[in-house]
């Protein structure tokens, strides 16, 4: 639960992070364009780029265009996009509208969607999907307590036999596997055998059980649903 905890709180932070950031971004862009003139340009060169762990192939290779274009004082400028793409975007000789900025002509942006939005666009999706993850582990844990106080005040208490405690290797943690104690019980009713299994325990709680019976609450008319009581079982120290 601890590691959980962590993971939580850290996703949806540097996901908030990468939202504000994202926010930023836009705001910058926004006023960029508010504040810059507007001029034709063409595409003379692209510079080609590598990554620093790449090999010779094709892939690990990128182009970014070198435009030049003339400004409203008849002063020519040329500048390099930040953003590289392979396949190139552009083509040598292409027309491509400049945005660029009275005062530093040489801060110019290619009026694509990507050189203007591309970089608040890859981190919102990178922090809208870390805050997402963070989110989904907090409701995930609120509607599992949320869960087990509802069985536990409305539910049916019934007594399961305990049968065995088993490693849940569905999950795991710090590349750890945690514990689950299984129980089974026969519906009077339906004559239906039931299989409960608890929720994940971090440490081997087999010789912490002593009752053959465990408590466990079901939903009414509806075993599918239920939780086993575990208090009897120590804490584990953090």
């Amino acid at each position: 639960m601890k590691t959980l905890k962590i993971v939580q709180y850290a996703f949806g932070l540097v996901g908030a992070a990468m939202l504000v950031g994202t926010f930023f971004l836009y705001q910058n862009t926004q006023q960029f364009l508010q504040k810059s003139l507007k001029a034709e340009g063409i595409v003379i060169d692209l510079i080609e780029k590598r990554s620093s762990s790449s090999s010779s192939t094709s892939n690990s290779r990128t182009y970014a265009p070198k435009v030049q274009f003339t400004t409203a004082n008849g002063e020519s400028m040329s500048f390099t996009t930040s953003s590289s793409s392979y396949p190139p975007s552009h083509d040598i000789g292409e027309k491509v509208d400049v945005f660029y900025m009275a005062d530093s002509p040489n801060q110019a942006k290619i009026n694509s969607y990507f050189d203007l939005w591309g970089g608040a666009t890859i981190l919102g999706i990178l922090g809208g999907v870390f805050f997402a993850i963070g989110a989904g582990i907090a409701l995930f844990s609120s509607l599992s307590q949320r869960n087990k106080s509802n069985l536990t005040s409305t539910g049916d208490a019934i007594e399961a036999d305990f049968q065995s405690v088993e490693l849940n290797t569905s999950f795991s943690a710090n590349n750890s596997h945690p514990y689950q104690i299984l129980t089974q019980w026969l519906n009077p009713r339906t004559n239906e055998l039931h299989v409960f299994k608890s929720e994940n325990i971090w440490f081997d709680p087999t010789h912490h059980i002593k009752n053959k019976k465990i408590k466990v609450y079901i939903a009414p008319n509806n075993p599918k649903k239920y939780y086993m009581d575990i208090s009897f079982l120590p804490k584990l120290a953090e």
